[in-house]
């Protein structure tokens, strides 16, 4: 009898680890699992996301005019968005050697009419300026020449600040009229000849 019971207590003994080791297992490929099902999810994201090249005006070290530095975004849906994100990324100031040209300031609207952008700041531009009449002109000239080389068709930029027409920022540049882009501005970088400007493509309607 002593037999028999030693049998069966040996068969119940590898029964069981058979059932701990398949439990197991099982446990170690739900973990498996849910490691890798965030990973899989997020790929169609990455791979949806569309950039383009933008040329963007900002002041030489020297202060004697504007230089341009390209500088790559997220794609936007139509001409209003694209010159938000230029704003935006003016505001930002430059990644190299150039000197920033627009102080922290809201977008407040961006209304496309035709050929021209009406640009809507707040008071920020204002205020933000340091005087003189220099940091006015390479201020605006920034933001047009800016908008004018990266959005097809756009011709003039007419400025708001706050929602209300201003004669000038600081005294210097009269804005009641919309702004031409003015590329005479533009200063080769020490080495460098000026390049032909080459406008992005289009923007989506």
């Amino acid at each position: 009898m002593s037999q028999r019971r030693k049998s069966g207590r040996l068969l119940l003994l590898v029964a069981f680890l058979c059932c701990a080791g398949a439990l197991g297992l099982l446990m170690i490929k739900k973990y498996q699992d849910r490691r890798q099902a965030p990973t899989s999810s997020a790929l169609p994201r990455s791979e949806s996301v569309s950039s383009r090249v933008v040329v963007l005006f900002f002041a030489t070290a020297d202060g004697s005019g504007l230089a341009r530095e390209s500088r790559e975004i997220d794609s936007c849906a139509d001409s209003g968005d694209c010159i938000r994100t230029i704003i935006s990324e003016l505001v930002k100031g430059p990644l190299g050697e150039l000197e920033p040209t627009v102080p922290q300031t809201a977008v407040n609207r961006v209304i496309v009419t035709d050929s021209l952008a009406t640009v809507d700041l707040g008071e920020g531009f204002v205020t933000g300026l340091p005087g003189g009449s220099s940091s006015e002109m390479t201020a605006i000239y920034s933001i047009v020449n800016s908008i004018v080389a990266n959005v097809p068709g756009i011709t003039g930029v007419k400025f708001l600040i706050d929602g209300r027409e201003r004669g000038t920022l600081k005294g210097s540049l009269d804005l009641r009229s919309p702004l031409s882009a003015d590329f005479s501005l533009e200063k080769p970088l020490t080495g460098n000849a000026p390049a032909t400007l080459s406008p992005a493509p289009p923007p989506k309607r």
